[in-house]
């Protein structure tokens, strides 16, 4: 399951990051934002972690952007996960 989450989640954020004005831009956060509940509930604040860590790099490296502003969006599913 996290592979595909994580594909889906990279694909995600790639398009955020390049098209902030895309009239599906809100949909596709939305995405994110159940991502991230299915990951916590899968595996708790490690695998938030741990998916994370791995996208943001992949981000990093791929594209040449920075994803760590789209943390934010994972703050209502625990108390610990605070970006």
């Amino acid at each position: 399951m996290d592979a595909y989450l994580e594909e889906e989640l990279y694909d995600l954020l790639t398009y955020c990051i390049q098209n902030p004005n895309a009239s599906d831009y809100a949909s596709k956060e939305d995405r994110v934002k159940e991502i991230g509940h299915e990951l916590f509930a899968d595996g708790g604040i490690d695998a938030l972690e741990n998916m994370y860590f791995s996208i943001e790099h992949r981000i990093r490296e791929e594209i040449s952007k920075d994803a760590k502003p789209y943390r934010s969006l994972w703050n209502n599913i625990s108390n610990e996960w605070n970006y």
